[in-house]
């Protein structure tokens, strides 16, 4: 591939491989440089970054990490943001070009609320905020198909805010949606083919830039005001023409967003709920198939089922894994459920979960194209060893907007996650001070994430086991 090409040109270059006329201009440069970086010392632009760095030194402005520990904002948005989307396992919002997760953005509230003492209910104001900007940008401005990812729209939701929550006026508010809106395009090749860590990190990266770009706004840097229509702007360079009246939206998106029953890509949720049933109904085991087929509505074919996205059946990571269908309805026969320990490295890796995953068919069905986002719509049909076929067809699953899930189902999600890093005197305070919000600020809850227990740093296993 191209870029170990180029990797491999980057590590095998050594000093030697320098003529004396490089090293003479190589050092010439670097003089050269350290004489216009000390002339700038003075620089407005320069002096605000130095500001919003000082501001920091001291301590007085940090953000608490879920676990403990303290840091700057930006980082502590990045941090917190990949402990939300490293899972898979939070909301998600369909529209019919794009599927996002605004739930993405959390992590960069609390960050920077924790910071400014903002209350529980200019908090909740505030991710309604960020929430409307992302979902309306993914209705109306889609760039998945035009090789962008989701993480796109989601930098302007993320510095708006994150600038909210800062407090900044209308002007810097511009600023930071300005800047991050032009430096944090990502290519949608983080979701396709061989699948890396960077699938869980792409958002938390987002998150960190775009409240990078808020504090960069408050302390006076600007950024393109015509970001969205001027000259190669947003419009013009990848989303097309577009038109959203801001002054008439509301904050009501989120009731549209959907939330997993299952730790898999969301897409597929419907198809795990019905293989499921199928078992249950039937009682037949995985070593009695001959054949699974899957129809399904043209964005979950294309994204976890072998389409334009690349072939779903090899399977060797946690990344492959929870944005294959074939995996995770195999995993769902096998095991009865889809949770984090079905991505576990010796779990992808057994071989009645790889021979099964290829007996699984996907096929796009038009019919079901036209019915998505109102409905996620799967037929399953299980072609058994001696000749006897099951079927089951469904149009959502617990958790989808036309099946919301409970409060109480919500807190047993929640319970069953935590318990293992929780005492259940930390999980009732916390669940107590998410359900009564509007009376907390952000330090309240912050100060009780902090006590969340981690394994210690040198033993924490990689990201693909």
């Amino acid at each position: 591939m191209i870029v170990h090409d180029l990797a491999k040109f980057v590590t095998n270059a050594t000093y030697n491989d320098l003529s004396d006329e490089a090293v003479k201009q190589l050092k010439i440069r670097l003089l050269d440089s350290l004489g216009t970086a000390i002339g700038a010392i003075e620089g407005p632009p320069v002096q605000s970054i130095r500001k919003m760095i000082d501001d920091y030194l001291g301590g007085s402005q940090l953000s608490t990490l879920i676990g403990g520990e303290k840091t700057t904002p930006e980082r502590a948005a990045l941090y917190n943001s990949a402990l939300v989307r490293y899972l898979d396992f939070n909301d998600s919002y369909l529209a019919k070009g794009e599927t996002c997760h605004p739930s993405d953005n959390i992590g960069s509230i609390l960050a920077a609320g924790e910071t400014t003492d903002l209350s529980g209910k200019d908090f909740l104001t505030t991710s309604a905020v960020a929430y409307q900007i992302q979902c309306r940008l993914s209705d109306e401005a889609p760039v998945r198909d035009k090789g962008f990812d989701h993480t796109t729209q989601g930098s302007y939701a993320v510095a708006a805010g994150v600038s909210k929550a800062f407090g900044l006026d209308e002007e810097k508010t511009a600023n930071a949606i300005a800047i991050a809106g032009t430096a944090l395009n990502a290519l949608r090749v983080t979701r396709t083919g061989a699948l890396s860590n960077w699938k869980g990190l792409a958002y938390p990266h987002t998150a960190f830039g775009g409240t990078h770009a808020a504090l960069l706004a408050k302390h006076g840097i600007t950024g393109p005001p015509a970001v969205f229509e001027g000259n190669k702007g947003f419009m013009d360079s990848i989303a097309g023409k577009f038109s959203i009246d801001w002054s008439a939206e509301n904050l009501e998106r989120v009731t549209d967003t959907v939330i997993k029953k299952y730790n898999a890509e969301i897409h597929s949720q419907s198809s795990i709920e019905g293989i499921i049933e199928l078992k249950d109904n039937h009682g037949f085991s995985a070593d009695e198939v001959e054949k699974i087929e899957i129809d399904i509505f043209d964005v979950a074919y294309h994204i976890i089922g072998g389409g334009e996205e690349g072939d779903k059946t090899i399977v060797r990571t946690k990344e492959e894994a929870d944005h294959s269908l074939q995996y995770m309805v195999s995993a769902a026969l096998l095991d009865g459920e889809v949770m984090p320990k079905q991505y576990r490295k010796k779990r992808i890796e057994a071989d009645d979960i790889q021979s099964l995953l290829q007996k699984v068919q996907v096929s796009p069905k038009k019919e079901y194209s036209d019915r998505f986002p109102d409905e996620m719509p799967t037929k399953l049909t299980v072609h058994l060893k001696n000749g006897v076929t099951h079927e089951i067809e469904k149009r959502d699953y617990e958790g989808f907007h036309t099946r919301p899930m409970s409060w109480d189902t919500v807190i047993q999600k929640f319970e069953g996650l935590a318990k293992p890093y929780t005492s259940q005197e930390l999980r009732e305070e916390i669940i107590d001070h998410v359900t009564n919000f509007e009376n907390y600020k952000v330090t309240d809850l912050m100060n009780l994430l902090k006590d969340v227990e981690i394994v210690s740093l040198t033993t924490i296993p990689t990201m693909n086991n």
